[in-house]
């Protein structure tokens, strides 16, 4: 890939609010180029400028290095599948995805550089690292983690929580226990909790907006343009420079 050359974005769910916030704030990078946004219907967007795509349609797009995916897991394969046809990389924050889609994932890995993560805000990244130190210092405190979210999210825990539980189990080699609470508008709330005998630490992030994600996104999808097939980490590629 040419460095001179803006890298090509294909933004796959672009009709959410992620999609959305993927489509404004990739507006504000010259090194990055939107060529193409796809929506189950393709319909246009207000203020949207690219190219227009049905997912039925995904396979008519124009040329792109990266695509960036937070849509549904049905959509999921077809994206994964152009991937692969283009040999274009992969970013992704679809959740809910079933065995036989991760196992599909991590078989593409092995042809093009793929990344998926449950929370693309750089905060979370150190979150986890931070979560699997400290668990790994303290293997004889409880643990917990607690997360909230809006009322309208149906996972619990959410797949951030379950994140940061697997850096903690991967420090001490147990799961933490889960609190979910889902109240208002709350975007994003997690706390990682170590007790120990008269004494507690909190590790604690929250999300003020979700344009946080998006730019984490956009930032992945930089990084990832042009890397060799795998199957990255999201905190490789943020904090390798």
């Amino acid at each position: 890939m040419n460095s001179s050359s803006p890298i090509r974005i294909l933004i796959h769910g672009a009709s959410g609010r992620m999609g959305q916030a993927l489509l404004r704030l990739a507006r504000e990078n010259p090194a990055l180029q939107v060529v193409a946004a796809v929506s189950r219907s393709g319909a246009a967007i207000d203020g949207v400028d690219v190219p227009m795509f049905a997912s039925a349609d995904l396979a008519r797009c124009p040329s792109f290095d990266v695509a960036i995916d937070f849509s549904l897991p049905e959509g999921f394969d077809a994206v994964l599948a152009a991937c692969k046809m283009r040999k274009a990389a992969l970013v992704s924050g679809t959740t809910g995805l079933s065995t036989q889609q991760r196992e599909a994932l991590a078989q593409a890995a092995h042809t093009i550089p793929v990344l998926w993560a449950s929370n693309f805000s750089l905060g979370v990244v150190v979150l986890e690292e931070l979560s699997r130190r400290a668990a790994q210092a303290l293997t004889g405190w409880d643990a917990d983690i607690i997360e909230s979210h809006h009322v309208h999210k149906k996972d619990a825990p959410s797949g951030t929580a379950l994140t940061l539980g697997a850096a903690v189990a991967a420090g001490r080699g147990s799961a933490p226990h889960y609190a979910s609470l889902r109240a208002g508008d709350i975007i994003g709330e997690h706390s990682v909790q170590f007790t120990g005998p008269g004494e507690r630490i909190e590790l604690i992030h929250r999300a003020g907006n979700r344009d946080i994600f998006a730019r984490g996104a956009l930032s992945a999808a930089a990084h990832l343009a042009g890397r060799p097939a795998g199957n990255h980490r999201l905190a490789d590629l943020i904090f390798s420079d």
